[in-house]
């Protein structure tokens, strides 16, 4: 699929995140167009609940109107009613991976890999010294690291220019 503008498509994804106490889960729904993280939750569990937090804040998040489809794997988090019920009620259309192949949900998996390889490796105490971590690099990757693939611009900026180009709102 040639995406076009931002908010065709949201990926979602959780990523583990271990600090000295224990795991944590990060759940993160990306705009694939700009590649901007557009919400994002960190709890102690991978439950269906804390997953659409993610959701709902990327919900919160939007700037357009269009059909939106959301993609993810198969998780059960993804697949449980409480989660698509969500989808309907905001008109968004579910896609998800056909098996367990990582490549299906490769785009996901990649910004996954970016926040850990890059800002969110050292090793916390717990959670409380994790979230203001996470809260900073998402920060960072959306608004200040560029990007290869979109010619050395960062994610809001590819988002906002589009906003700002339909005569939309910003976040």
């Amino acid at each position: 699929m040639e995406l076009k503008r931002p908010e065709e498509v949201f990926v979602s994804d959780i990523t583990y995140l271990k600090t000295k106490e224990r795991t944590h889960y990060l759940s993160i729904v990306t705009d694939a167009y700009s590649r901007k993280i557009m919400g994002y939750n960190l709890s102690d569990n991978i439950n269906s609940e804390n997953v659409l937090k993610a959701l709902n804040m990327a919900v919160r998040q939007r700037n357009y109107s269009w059909q939106l489809i959301h993609h993810s794997d198969r998780g059960l988090q993804y697949a449980a009613e409480l989660y698509q019920s969500k989808l309907r009620k905001e008109g968004i259309l579910p896609s998800m991976t056909d098996g367990y192949d990582c490549y299906q949900n490769a785009l996901a998996e990649r910004i996954n890999g970016i926040l850990k390889e890059e800002f969110l490796f050292h090793k916390c105490n717990d959670i409380n010294e994790l979230k203001p971590l996470v809260i900073e690099s998402i920060d960072t990757y959306n608004n200040k690291r560029p990007h290869l693939s979109l010619d050395l611009k960062t994610p809001s900026f590819i988002h906002k220019k589009n906003s700002v180009s339909l005569g939309l709102r910003n976040n």
